[in-house]
């Protein structure tokens, strides 16, 4: 018999063991299920089952597709946006970064209020604010309401993925099924930023670029349901305290950090802002950690990124996020602004790109992890990838799309997602 960390129903079944799992799952959820369980009747009906676990990976995937897609998917509709809300180009930036702003600087938070209150709440509140954020942002009648409704989403979306990849982690916990499902998951958040470009496309060539927030509700609706039919109530046995200090001080941290990135895109790396904001931030950073080793409940223990695994596994992460991002903000204006690309045309050549990262997503955890191990994926990954942003470093305005851009739209993301996995579930 296995257990799981879902069904309240195994948890009877395995009272001689009870005592031991509470001790390792200390302050975190204290369910099971049962295997072995028939697959009729009400057990194999219950929310929370281990027959369902596939479906609720269905539903953790729709909103993390979600999450990512909305980074990228308001990219192609922006020009569309400022014509009809009137704004300047330099102010154009802030609704994409109002975003990933939001997003970047609440993560920490948003996955110690998952634990604070429990993750199957987190989860339910996410779709809904970023439902209400999205109608706000598609009915914006100035650029104030657009950036304000952008933030809010970031806001939703800080608090809906940390809860998602880790009710994922405590849905699969045999190394098989594990790997698979991590594997399906990545794919899904991987390829959202090129579906939302793809998207974005379709909606502002054929529909309206307000529609590029309304469809927002599908996904979240489809994600809540999913939350409210599958995710079983969790038994918390013990609520960890919030780290008040340390999540300010992380949270202006990066805030400032970003801002800063942001700053130069209209200034300079030599504007006094810009240089302000990245110092600051800089030595915030340096404040959290020090508060982080005297804190009885720290937001993040250092133990975890001083780990030499769990460390290298961050870094990877950190980076690819980095490469992958921008490859899709440097392509969409490349191939609307120097080849002259329609909207749609340009969310259609970004397919090869999800293509690519579904294949190394669902491969390399199942196939090579287990032969190779992570070192070696993540290793090689990162040789490959960078081979293929040097292949875009030679693009010029007579540059072929099959010739001399999909190698470099394919290797960098789909190397990128494989190395994700390998962080991930290795």
């Amino acid at each position: 018999m296995e257990t799981d960390l879902f069904s309240h129903e195994g948890i009877r079944s395995v009272s001689d063991r009870r005592s031991a799992y509470d001790q390792q799952l200390r302050g975190k959820v204290s369910t099971t299920f049962d295997r072995e369980a028939p697959a009729s009747g009400k057990t194999a009906g219950r929310r929370g089952s281990h027959a369902v676990r596939w479906w609720v990976l269905v539903v953790l995937g729709t909103a993390q597709l979600m999450v990512t897609l909305d980074a990228t998917v308001v990219n192609i509709a922006l020009p569309a946006a400022q014509h009809d809300l009137g704004f300047s180009d330099g102010s154009r930036q802030w609704v994409i970064t109002g975003y990933v702003l939001a997003f970047g600087s609440l993560l920490l938070l948003g996955g110690r209020l998952g634990d604070l209150f429990g993750r199957r709440t987190t989860f339910v509140t996410g779709p809904i604010g970023f439902a209400g954020a999205s109608v706000l942002g598609g009915a914006a009648t100035s650029f104030d309401i657009l950036v304000a409704a952008r933030i809010a989403q970031g806001v939703f979306a800080a608090l809906l993925a940390p809860a998602a990849l880790s009710l994922l982690s405590v849905t699969f916990t045999h190394p098989s099924e594990r790997a698979k499902a991590f594997g399906i998951f990545s794919a899904l958040a991987g390829a959202g930023g090129a579906v939302g470009l793809l998207l974005g496309g379709m909606l502002t060539e054929w529909a309206s670029w307000r529609w590029v927030m309304y469809v927002n509700v599908v996904f979240a609706a489809v994600a809540l349901i999913g939350a409210l039919l599958l995710l079983a109530k969790p038994a918390v046995a013990e609520r960890p305290k919030l780290d008040i200090p340390g999540t300010t001080v992380v949270s202006a941290a990066l805030f400032a950090i970003v801002y800063g990135f942001a700053h130069v895109e209209s200034t300079s790396w030599t504007d006094p802002v810009t240089l302000g904001s990245m110092i600051v931030g800089v030595v915030l950073l340096a404040v959290f950690v020090w508060l982080e080793a005297r804190v009885a409940h720290p937001l993040l223990p250092l133990r975890l990124v001083l780990d030499r695994t769990r460390g290298g596994s961050f870094l990877a992460v950190f980076v690819i996020g980095m490469g992958m991002f921008s490859i899709f903000l440097f392509l969409t204006y490349y191939l609307e602004a120097g080849i002259g690309y329609s909207p749609i045309e340009t969310g259609l050549a970004f397919l090869p790109m999800v293509a690519g990262i579904v294949a190394a997503s669902t491969t390399a955890p199942s196939l090579l992890l287990p032969r190779v191990g992570p070192k070696l994926v993540i290793s090689a990954g990162f040789l490959v990838a960078a081979s293929g942003m040097a292949l875009l470093t030679r693009l010029e305005l007579d540059s072929t799309y099959v010739a001399h851009i999909v190698p470099g739209l394919i290797l960098p993301p789909a190397v990128n997602r494989s190395v994700f996995n390998s962080s991930e579930a290795g």
